[in-house]
């Protein structure tokens, strides 16, 4: 292994946290600006208050939306991961590479093609299924963008796996339904877990598919901070996007300890 002088692992780590910084300090700005006492958006506040919290909390628009952001995602990660575990082991069977290169970029194609691209597409195609403004549209509308995130995850899971283990539980008398579940799942599941916070988080911060498929009887937390800035800047806006900082940075952290748990399990 290649060794570093002192000096430079120093150097290297200070960069690292000016860059840290740089990428996390934008976000953190709107922890204080939820609380000042003023009705704009004023950095740094000159006062402090909960009032926005309880804007928020006791404003039935935003707390449904609240609700229909945490519900959508928590259906897109479950479906996205199914699908792209469904996904994996699918491409991991095959063995014309060309065949498995071709899906592949179909199954990440909604990664890299712009987003308005992707919204107008399936704007026109919920507009004649009726699916424009209902719960199901969203979640196959935001499946659509997650997939691609679990479908990594899950393949990125399965290239670490030993597929000898398998084997081994086969030669043993297990057939292959019990084999995947006591074996090959296992062993999978920090993938899995990796790609359904990707899913959720994908699904809970999507704004512009939304603003194509929303109606004025169901809308997402982001459609609603989007729209309350094209009205006015109050400082209740700090406060949602404060919400959703903390909800993902819990479902985050959560989910890597799951994750390291099934690790350390597995290393004993």
């Amino acid at each position: 292994m290649l060794k570093t002088h002192p000096v430079t692992r120093v150097i290297l780590w200070i960069v690292a946290m000016i860059v840290a910084v740089w990428l996390v300090a934008p976000s953190l700005i709107v922890i204080p600006l939820s609380f000042t006492d003023k009705a704009s958006l004023v950095f740094p506040p000159t006062g402090w208050s909960l009032r926005w919290y309880e804007s928020f909390f006791t404003n039935p628009q935003w707390t449904a939306a609240l609700g229909n952001s945490l519900l959508i995602g928590l259906l897109v990660a479950a479906l996205a991961t199914l699908l792209g575990l469904l996904a994996a082991l699918g491409l991991r069977q095959m063995a014309n590479k060309k065949l498995i290169a071709g899906l592949t970029f179909g199954l990440l194609a909604p990664m890299v093609v712009p987003g308005i691209v992707v919204a107008i597409g399936l704007y026109a195609v919920f507009l004649k299924l009726g699916l424009v403004g209902t719960l199901l549209g969203f979640v196959l509308a935001h499946t659509v963008l997650a997939l691609p995130f679990t479908v990594v995850a899950i393949t990125a899971g399965f290239a670490g796996f030993d597929s000898r283990l398998e084997q081994a539980s086969m030669s043993l008398g297990a057939d292959r339904v019990t084999t995947f579940l006591k074996v090959t799942l296992p062993n999978i599941v920090p993938g899995m877990v990796s790609g359904a916070l990707f899913a959720f988080v994908t699904s809970f911060d999507e704004v512009m598919l939304s603003l194509f498929i929303k109606s004025p009887y169901l809308n997402t937390l982001p459609v609603m901070m989007y729209a309350s800035v094209t009205r006015d800047t109050d400082p209740t806006l700090a406060a949602a996007a404060t919400v959703i900082l903390l909800i993902v940075t819990a479902l985050v952290i959560l989910g890597l300890t799951l994750s390291g748990r099934k690790k350390r399990v597995r290393a004993k």
